[in-house]
């Protein structure tokens, strides 16, 4: 326990799965969250007195400052995909990075995604790649972690279109033909968890972290179709009516799809040739056929206890 990690956004999809990681190694674990309520849920995973928690807010500069104090790692997960990506992802990272630099860590994580590029049509992508160009200045070191999609009990990708299926004869597929690299987030847990613990392996370096094989929009919806037991009927939907909805509809509330998710989907969404990735952690990445089974389950007509076929 001779290190300890300040984990923004330990409450999350990712989050709870690197605190585990953490936690495994014997770090003591610091997690920071405007509400730390929502994240005690992650006190019984480690001994005690191993978790800590604090209210901290990326935007706010001096919660920050306590909230990495004596750190010797600090992991920055916190991400939206709709409201002001400018904030959180470019002057929220920016807030961390600069802190942890002050506070001495030896370590600093960035977990971004795979498209960030500052030069990005996409206001996600665009604010994705400035927030890394914003962690590198003030913390040279530090380890930027792109994930593509990423899958889990817990996620809200493979699960809403599960979800989709399980309940419409006629599903609609928006840019069939786009390809997503799933990556399940125990591993990339595993990955972040790593980065932060062993610097000297990883400082500075970026890495681009997909599954196994990449998957069109297409097959990906079939093959949950199969799992679940259902067989609808799949249409694909063209591309200037999925425009035409993302933007005049987009901005409602519950709309499918917003106007800047149209515009990440105008490309792959996949490992980068030559990028470094789960390799270099000694990960194998597992397939989303080895792990989703076991929680796809409760969208069969009888749950586990239906058949994967119709």
């Amino acid at each position: 326990m001779d290190q300890v990690v300040t984990l923004f956004g330990g409450g999350g999809f990712l989050g709870r799965y690197v605190a585990q990681e953490l936690l495994k190694a014997g770090a003591r674990l610091r997690v920071a969250e405007r509400d730390p309520s929502g994240a005690y849920f992650l006190k019984p995973l480690g001994g005690l007195g191993q978790t800590q928690f604090i209210v901290a807010d990326i935007l706010r500069p001096d919660g920050i400052a306590k909230a990495v104090a004596g750190a010797t790692a600090v992991i920055n997960l916190v991400g939206i995909l709709a409201g002001d990506f400018q904030h959180i992802h470019v002057e929220g990272a920016r807030n961390v990075a600069k802190a942890a630099a002050e506070a001495g860590a030896r370590a600093m994580v960035q977990v971004s995604a795979i498209g960030a590029d500052a030069r990005a049509e996409s206001a996600y992508a665009r604010s994705k790649g400035l927030g890394e160009q914003a962690i590198s200045a003030a913390f040279p070191s530090a380890t930027i972690v792109r994930p593509s999609i990423l899958f889990g009990a817990e996620d809200a990708f493979v699960n809403r279109f599960a979800g989709i299926i399980g309940k419409l004869p006629v599903v609609p597929i928006i840019r069939p033909t786009v390809r997503f690299q799933p990556a399940w987030v125990g591993d990339v847990a595993r990955a972040v968890a790593a980065a932060a613990l062993d610097p000297g392996a990883h400082a500075g370096k970026t890495y681009e972290l997909g599954g196994p094989e990449p998957v069109t929009m297409e097959a990906l919806n079939r093959w949950i179709a199969q799992a679940i037991g259902r067989t609808p009927r799949f249409v694909s939907v063209p591309d200037p009516a999925a425009a035409a909805m993302a933007r005049f509809g987009g901005w409602l509330p519950g709309a499918p799809m917003t106007w800047d998710q149209w515009l990440m989907l105008q490309k792959d969404n996949v490992v980068a040739p030559g990028a470094a990735g789960f390799a270099a952690f000694g990960i194998d990445p597992r397939p989303l056929e080895a792990i989703a089974p076991a929680w796809l389950v409760r969208f069969r007509r009888e749950g586990r206890f239906g058949l994967t076929t119709a």
